[in-house]
């Protein structure tokens, strides 16, 4: 049985607000939940079908667990489709930045990305090329927001995401720092250092003029048709395809 505390705490933590309050964010779908079961993140509690609950798998003692009816599981989904499983999950401390986990290596910095589907894919994109640290501005849009979650397909569970001032960390860093701007050095010509910083900037005015000023090397992905802009997702994983190429992630 499915009481209204618990409808009125799940949808609740849509609410970034909400979501700091309880230090509880939602996990939903088979795939996801089983990720978050088996990461370094502790599963408060589930909520599940009985359809849904054959395909999960045996669920520790230690995870609350309720079997809800489809119309009960309906109350608290995020999803047109359910999947018929979802999980309350704790929200992670903030883990200061040691730039010494930043060396050797290629990560990502975002600066305001807004849109939860773009968030996303970056954090999806930068398990698939080995990325494991995301630095964001604090007004870059929440990882733990239900969209945002829901399109990494699990791979939250194992990159570490950051909410940091920029300005303040990369002036805090010796790392070399390449930005996705309009004008700037083909990717395809680009003479990629060691490690790096790839500064990707917000879907409708791109990187700040404060964090510009601390770019060294500008970089664009050549335009050969007509459009305006790349969306800032496919031109994350456009600018990790070719640092991979080049073997220096």
């Amino acid at each position: 049985m499915l009481s209204k505390a618990q409808i009125s705490l799940i949808t609740s933590l849509q609410n970034k607000k909400y979501r700091k309050q309880h230090g509880l964010f939602i996990v939903e779908g088979i795939k996801s939940v089983k990720e978050f079961i088996s990461s370094s993140y502790r599963v408060d509690s589930l909520f599940y079908t009985d359809d849904a609950n054959t395909k999960v798998g045996k669920i520790s003692h230690n995870i609350k667990s309720h079997e809800l009816t489809g119309a009960e599981f309906q109350k608290i989904s995020t999803l047109k489709s359910p999947q018929g499983i979802l999980a309350l999950v704790k929200l992670p401390k903030q883990q200061q930045i040691e730039v010494s986990d930043l060396r050797n290596c290629y990560n990502i910095v975002l600066d305001d990305v807004q849109d939860p589907g773009n968030l996303g894919t970056i954090i999806r994109t930068a398990e698939w090329f080995g990325i494991k640290h995301i630095i964001c501005s604090i007004g870059t849009v929440d990882a733990y927001n239900p969209k945002v979650v829901q399109a990494t397909m699990g791979s939250l569970a194992r990159i570490q995401v950051h909410y940091v001032d920029l300005h303040e960390f990369i002036s805090s860093t010796d790392l070399p720092v390449y930005g996705a701007l309009l004008h700037g050095q083909s990717i395809y010509q680009t003479e990629w250092s060691t490690e790096g910083l790839i500064v990707m900037g917000n879907e409708g005015n791109g990187i700040s003029t404060e964090v510009i000023t601390l770019i060294d090397q500008a970089v664009t992905i050549p335009r050969i048709g007509q459009a305006e802009s790349l969306n800032v997702a496919v031109a994350t994983t456009i600018f990790c395809s070719e640092i991979a190429r080049q073997r220096l992630i």
